[in-house]
């Protein structure tokens, strides 16, 4: 994996938990929890999310309880309902594609850039991604790190190339006039300027802006996804099924914004090839009609959990078989296995 550097900080390894659900009939799922290994993104990390699992969230669903009664921690609650539904569609032979109402058998594929330590690496890193095939570019932004380099981009790639800027909430209100400058670039989109809980900034910030907003970190529900279009705070939803709590949940926002006419396109966490299946399939539906973060798996690994995911003319093939349609290869999950926890 290439070191990914946001205002986060740099990620240069994935810690993933991995959950095996295996039904009383023998039915088997898979789930990937997205959490990172640190909590910067959000509150929930890779090793909180393992014990929230193993102590509260696999008890209650194989007591068959409901997991309403615990507070927070959606990446974990999503790795479940993967497994879960993964399971229950294997045994019935139905794509998860199909199941959450696709309607393409490929999806754009985009990519995400990490901020560099020079200009012309990132330009350099750019024409790789578009020599590859990707059909947008997402460039990671901070104070400091922003307008010029991005200047330097778009002169490079021209006008045409689809190009839009994250910047995982690392502004405040008070560089409204310097995010202004962005206007001049052409962008598709700025994504996520502001702190999340911001939505009077965002909604002044975009009563300001040519650029588009979307909102990330901001909407972590439906609720929210309605309040920040109430609150014009944003015109464009990137939606993670981590990060709102599952597969259902995405689809309910997805289906908000269609009604609304609000595009929408899909996130993503750094995923093996399981959640990569998963992103794709909700890809396919009809309201994501923007190019996500949907990169072949060699963007992230030199070995994925799975059969690798592969670009084919700037898109990513939709899996037809059952539930995820794909498992992990045995022997790189053993390979890469650190520990294994059982829960009865």
């Amino acid at each position: 994996m290439t070191p990914f550097r946001t205002s986060f900080g740099t990620e240069s390894a994935k810690d993933v938990v991995v959950l095996r659900y295996r039904r009383a009939d023998g039915a088997e799922g898979w789930g990937e929890c997205v959490a990172l290994s640190e909590p910067t993104y959000s509150s929930e990390y890779a090793a909180g999310a393992h014990h929230v699992l193993e102590h509260h969230l696999l008890p209650r669903v194989l007591a068959g309880r409901s997991l309403d009664d615990v507070q927070g921690h959606a990446m974990a609650k999503a790795a479940v309902e993967m497994a879960v539904l993964d399971a229950a569609l294997r045994a019935g032979g139905v794509s998860l594609a199909t199941h959450l109402g696709g309607v393409r058998d490929a999806v754009d594929a985009g990519v995400s850039v990490g901020m560099t330590d020079t200009t012309p690496a990132l330009v350099a890193a750019v024409e790789a991604y578009l020599a590859e095939g990707y059909v947008r570019i997402k460039c990671k932004v901070e104070p400091g790190c922003d307008v010029e380099p991005l200047a330097a981009v778009r002169a490079a790639v021209g006008p045409d190339v689809l190009l839009q800027v994250d910047a995982n909430a690392a502004y405040s209100i008070d560089d409204a006039e310097h995010l202004a400058c962005f206007d001049e670039l052409g962008l598709l989109l700025i994504e996520q300027p502001l702190p999340a809980r911001d939505l009077r900034g965002h909604a002044a910030l975009a009563a300001r802006l040519r650029t588009p907003i979307c909102l990330d970190e901001s909407i972590e529900s439906l609720d929210d996804a309605g309040e920040a279009l109430d609150a014009g705070a944003c015109s464009i939803v990137n939606i993670k099924s981590g990060r709102v709590g599952g597969l259902a949940e995405a689809v309910r926002i997805h289906d908000l914004c269609a009604r609304r006419g609000v595009p929408v396109w899909c996130g993503g966490m750094l995923e093996t090839g399981l959640g990569r299946a998963a992103n794709v399939a909700l890809a396919s539906l009809p309201g994501f009609t923007l190019p996500g973060d949907l990169s072949a798996s060699r963007r992230w690994f030199e070995e994925d959990l799975t059969e690798p995911f592969e670009l084919v003319g700037g898109q990513l093939r939709v899996p037809t078989g059952p539930g995820l349609g794909v498992t992990p290869v045995a022997s790189v999950l053993h390979a890469r296995t650190q520990s294994v926890t059982l829960v009865r």
